[in-house]
């Protein structure tokens, strides 16, 4: 059976020096700011996709009434 990437062989003690190398690069008090920006970036994609953008009638229309003043 095939994992995807390497993620079904990861255990415990990968996750603990995965944890501590990334403490060590960023400290602890720039990771809470890291996470707060990605989740914010996630929040923005996930409202972007549900936002319609396709035009309306009634904006082809509007857009003509402000050329036109």
């Amino acid at each position: 059976m095939l994992t995807p990437l390497f993620l079904g062989s990861i255990g415990m003690g990968e996750v603990l020096v995965i944890v501590l190398i990334v403490l060590l690069l960023f400290g602890a008090k720039r990771i809470p700011e890291l996470m707060k920006g990605i989740g914010q970036g996630v929040r923005s994609f996930k409202e972007g996709m549900n936002t319609d953008t396709t035009p309306t009638p009634d904006d082809k229309e509007k857009k003509q009434d402000e050329a036109a003043k």
